[in-house]
């Protein structure tokens, strides 16, 4: 019998699988991206068994709190310490990228033409009231069907949790899907001097966060449907609306500052050809 309120896990391998297949990934990403024989072998290798390892690692942790009752209240205070400090790493993962950015765009060096957006590039960046409007309003709103499921699963209001969280996802898809077009219908490319690199590291990886963020809540919603949380109990949905209320932030971060106002003439543009014109 447990005389304390915490949860001593039992032996697990996942840990050393997980380590040891992301070992494999990087070194197999690293052989392809210098085209050496089997890297694309050894990446998807490392890949496919990072997502079993994960995959079963979780399920335990699934299987420890909702039907060994293993998660007592201080145990729940632990992961959602653990969820805030994993948050703010992100957060400070996506400050260098902003970085970056205004670092480059406030004082524009000459090797650009000392002006913002670069030269070679300033007709072709993307209009912020088309496209990357639309996938603003879509991230808000799913933000908005987020917060309803958790109001309906703190109601025990089963229905409308299920209804709202499958258009979260519905809503996440379509981001997902309008970005992937952005980015074909781009006509600018990342090695387009610093402005394509700055634009597409950071719109980038916040696409990836939204994968990641999507997945979370695919599993959030198979255990909806499977009665694995209740109004007392659902730590995993709480951190997963945490993680994509963050993606949320940080896309309103994006846009207002990579669309809206990055992508605006300098006024030294003007004035240089102001007097070209001249």
């Amino acid at each position: 019998m447990h005389r304390h309120t915490y949860h001593l896990v039992n032996p697990s391998p996942w840990p050393i699988t997980t380590a040891f297949s992301a070992f494999i990934m990087l070194i197999g990403g690293v052989l392809y991206m210098h085209c050496f024989a089997k890297g694309d072998f050894f990446l998807i290798l490392g890949l496919v068994s990072l997502c079993i390892s994960m995959g079963l690692w979780w399920r335990d942790v699934v299987r420890e709190s909702t039907f060994e009752g293993h998660h007592t209240k201080a145990v729940k205070t632990g992961l959602r310490y653990g969820m805030l400090l994993f948050i703010l790493s992100e957060v400070m993962f996506f400050f260098s990228f902003f970085w970056a950015f205004f670092h480059s765009s406030l004082s524009p060096i000459i090797e650009i033409g000392s002006v913002w957006p670069p030269e070679n590039i300033k007709n072709l960046v993307f209009d912020s009231t088309r496209i990357p409007l639309l996938n603003t309003l879509i991230l808000l709103l799913s933000g908005a069907t987020l917060t309803w499921s958790h109001h309906a699963i703190l109601s025990s209001n089963r229905g409308n949790a299920i209804f709202s969280l499958f258009l979260t996802l519905l809503l996440a898809c379509l981001f997902t899907s309008i970005q992937v077009y952005e980015y074909m219908s781009a006509q600018f490319s990342i090695s387009d001097s610093i402005y394509g690199s700055t634009f597409y590291l950071a719109t980038g990886f916040h696409g990836f966060h939204v994968i990641i963020g999507s997945l979370f809540l695919m599993v959030c919603f198979y255990r909806l449907v499977r009665n694995h949380f209740t109004k007392r109990s659902h730590i995993g949905f709480e951190t997963a609306a945490w993680y994509w209320h963050f993606v949320d932030v940080v896309w309103l971060f994006l846009y207002i500052s990579i669309y809206c106002w990055g992508g605006i003439p300098s006024p030294e543009l003007e004035i240089s050809n102001f007097i070209c014109v001249k």
